[in-house]
């Protein structure tokens, strides 16, 4: 007898969590026979027979389809949002072509010095850059000879 009566509790426990969230999560237009508020204490209060009342009679009507035809919805978040993706997909175009445009600018300015410096020759005050006795290049006091 005591397992009958878990095997009950256990359906009617399941049976009014689906009949509760099917009746919260209908829209109120859908709602038949009796208005939400007076199904969530018939669903909560009359064990067994109010979560089949609700399947029977106050569940939205079927449409006969699988899946009702629902209106285009405009996107929940921006990333869902195809204008907003092209817009950022855009910005970043145009972000990359500066950048490669300052990098092309820059390459340009360096070559142009180099070959300033090849045409007019090495300063003769210029310093070796390997070697280490100059004020530029100091040696390192950790590295012991």
């Amino acid at each position: 007898m005591v397992r009958v009566f878990l095997f009950l509790l256990v359906v009617h426990v399941v049976l009014a969590a689906l009949s509760l969230i099917d009746c919260l999560s209908a829209e109120k237009h859908q709602v038949r026979a009796l208005p939400r508020a007076v199904w969530v204490p018939v669903l909560l209060l009359v064990p067994l027979l109010g979560p089949a009342a609700w399947f029977l009679a106050g569940r939205p009507a079927s449409t006969g389809r699988a899946h009702p035809a629902a209106p285009p919805r405009r996107p929940a978040a921006p990333d869902d949002d195809p204008d907003f993706l092209r817009s950022i997909a855009e910005s970043a175009r145009r972000q990359d072509e500066e950048l490669f445009r300052r990098w092309e600018d820059d390459l340009r300015r360096r070559e142009d010095d180099l070959r300033r410096e090849r045409d007019l020759g090495p300063a003769d005050d210029q310093r070796d850059p390997d070697r280490t006795d100059t004020p530029d290049r100091r040696p390192d006091p950790d590295q012991t000879s």
